[in-house]
């Protein structure tokens, strides 16, 4: 990976988490200061907004920490693996919690259930893309034996030469 797109992709991922970050001040501070009205379950879809900016800021964290180590040539290991599955969580918990907002939204679509059965398909899709990744981790285990055996291989010869 070039110096030039690690430099682009911490500096998107810089700008995401600071913009998570500034979305949960706003919804603490709206928790706290800014009463419901009844016209939506504001409360309830504010906390869910709380807990799904966690969940992107745990991909985002564990997605530095790979670009770290592709950086440095390490990426390769077993390390990795904490990283790929700390993604793969992180994932799983952004479509749990859009199956939240999804609850909590469908009683107000009674007159329109399309919109509750789209919201559902939306997450699945997101643990699709989470078995995505999982098997991008599978492929990533496949890459750290061939490593490894690649190693052994090499210390072998070297012992033969």
């Amino acid at each position: 990976m070039g110096k030039l797109a690690v430099g682009a992709l911490r500096a998107v991922l810089a700008v995401v988490l600071v913009g998570t970050v500034f979305v949960q001040a706003s919804m603490v501070w709206a928790l706290a200061a800014d009463p419901e009205d009844g016209s939506l379950p504001l409360t309830p879809l504010r906390a869910i907004t709380i807990l799904g900016m966690v969940s992107a800021q745990v991909a985002l964290v564990c997605v530095w920490r790979l670009v770290t180590m592709v950086r440095r040539g390490t990426v390769f290991s077993h390390a990795a693996f904490r990283y790929v599955d700390g993604v793969i969580g992180a994932i799983v918990a952004a479509a749990l919690v859009w199956f939240a907002v999804t609850i909590v939204n469908a009683p107000g679509q009674r007159e329109d259930p399309g919109v509750t059965v789209i919201m559902g398909g939306v997450g699945v899709a997101i643990l699709g893309v989470a078995l995505i990744v999982l098997v991008l981790r599978m492929l990533l285990a496949q890459a750290v034996a061939r490593e490894g055996e690649a190693a052994r291989m090499r210390a072998e010869l070297d012992e033969v030469i």
